[in-house]
């Protein structure tokens, strides 16, 4: 049997950084006190291409190293736009008492008795070397480009699970041939299996995705260690070949707004006809999201702040309003209720206005017509609309203007500025002896 940690999804880079390394950095001591006699990184350790001298490169770096003070470590190659091509190289040069193997291609990998690597010329080994003590087989992210260049865009997302799917059950002889030696199995790759769930609650079901369970299982590996997907999520079945299972450990760390599940690494414990899993969670950010259909209440979100407390927490606000409703949002108040969050981010969606087309409108002979059918598309009355418009086309602007004043001197004879409204027009107020 042997005990193995397993990474995957760290996500080191400029915005990630204070996440990615404290969870790491908490999982590295966790593994290191569990004794596991190797550890794998199963793809995407960085965020995006990294500078040498960037300090997520730097901290990326120190946490591997202390890794391999410890035990043999194996990192695969991820995303490409999370890793980009020879990303890792430079974690071969790293020099810590054990070593760090690469996995790049696909090929298998052999843990020796010893503590060290030994890779496999092609994508498997003719024989399983003597001193095995543990036989991994890696199939890194696979470049689906290169695969629409050979059959064609559109049947490249197919094609891709049908070589994987072969590539799979090539590599059952060699398991069969591994376990009548007494040596543990473990599949190692990047990517997504149809049917699993993200970590915002999403069924992963389309074409385009590289891995069934049934493909993996197919292998006949005891384990199959995945990465790629950042929730924690395992299939696992009871076959002729013993027990068999598929885990992600999901992102070490919890890096967006409304992910679901908790964070941290796996311990696997594999021999030759059993495997086992535990999730050693990581001291992940809490975050919290708050939500109105319509405007903020800045009550319901106190209510909401002493029901739950969102001391040190990230906490997203969202609401929906209408665009004329835009500027009723009293952003700095909702900072000042959730003065205690580590992290305060506000969403609103602005609803807009949408406007109604009058089909034909363009097409009547006169402006009056025009009202009428606008009035009856907008469900507003055609009658006031329509006393106006006869006015301005039979009125000078100042019998319209000597008009309004008449009328508003019959209802608003008197106003608190001081001046009065009557039918000479705008003068100032007459007081009465009483005043």
């Amino acid at each position: 049997m042997i005990r193995v940690a397993h990474f995957s999804d760290l996500h080191y880079g400029t915005k990630n950084l204070i996440e990615a390394d404290r969870c790491f950095g908490a999982a590295v001591d966790g593994a290191i006190a569990l004794g596991v006699e190797a550890a794998v990184l199963s793809g995407d350790a960085t965020d995006h291409g990294l500078d040498l001298h960037a300090p997520a490169a730097e901290r990326l770096l120190a946490q591997v190293r202390r890794l391999a003070d410890h035990c043999p470590v194996l990192m695969l190659q991820g995303t490409f736009s999370h890793e980009p091509p020879g990303t890792l190289a430079i974690f071969r040069l790293l020099g810590g008492r054990h070593p760090v193997h690469v996995a790049d291609r696909i090929e298998q990998v052999t843990l020796t008795a010893q503590g060290e690597w030994l890779a496999s010329t092609g994508w498997c080994f003719d024989r399983l070397p003597g001193n095995a003590h543990a036989l991994f087989s890696c199939i890194p992210t696979v470049n689906k480009a290169a695969v629409a260049a050979a059959v064609g865009a559109t049947d490249a997302a197919q094609a891709v699970g049908e070589q994987l799917a072969l590539l799979l059950r090539g590599y059952a002889p060699a398991h069969r041939a591994a376990r009548r030696q007494g040596v543990p199995t473990i599949g190692v790759s990047h990517g997504t299996v149809f049917g699993c769930v993200s970590e915002h609650g999403v069924p992963m079901a389309g074409f385009d995705h590289e891995f069934t369970t049934g493909a993996l299982f197919g292998a006949e590996a005891q384990a199959f260690m995945l990465g790629h997907i950042h929730r924690h999520q395992a299939w696992e079945q009871e076959s002729r070949v013993g027990r068999q299972c598929i885990a992600y450990p999901g992102s070490i760390g919890r890096f967006h707004y409304g992910e679901e599940g908790e964070k941290g690494f796996l311990l696997w414990e594999v021999d030759t006809d059993q495997v086992r899993f535990t999730l050693k969670p990581t001291p992940a950010r809490r975050t919290v999201d708050i939500v109105f259909d319509g405007k903020p209440d800045l009550d319901a979100l106190r209510a909401a702040v002493a029901r739950q407390d969102v001391a040190g927490a990230f906490v997203r606000v969202r609401w929906t309003v209408a665009d004329e409703d835009r500027h009723e949002v009293d952003r700095a108040a909702i900072e000042r209720v959730l003065a205690e969050a580590a992290e305060t981010k506000l969403e609103g969606r602005i609803v807009p206005v949408v406007r109604t087309r009058a089909s034909g409108i363009s097409q009547l002979a006169n402006l009056a017509d025009k009202v009428r059918v606008w009035a009856q598309v907008t469900e507003a009355r055609a009658e006031p609309l329509l006393e106006c418009l006869e006015a301005l086309a039979t009125q000078t602007p100042e019998q319209i203007a000597d008009g309004l004043l008449r009328r508003a001197g019959d209802t608003m004879p008197r106003l608190g500025c001081g001046w009065d409204v009557n039918a000479r027009g705008l003068g100032p107020l007459e007081r009465s002896g009483q005043e």
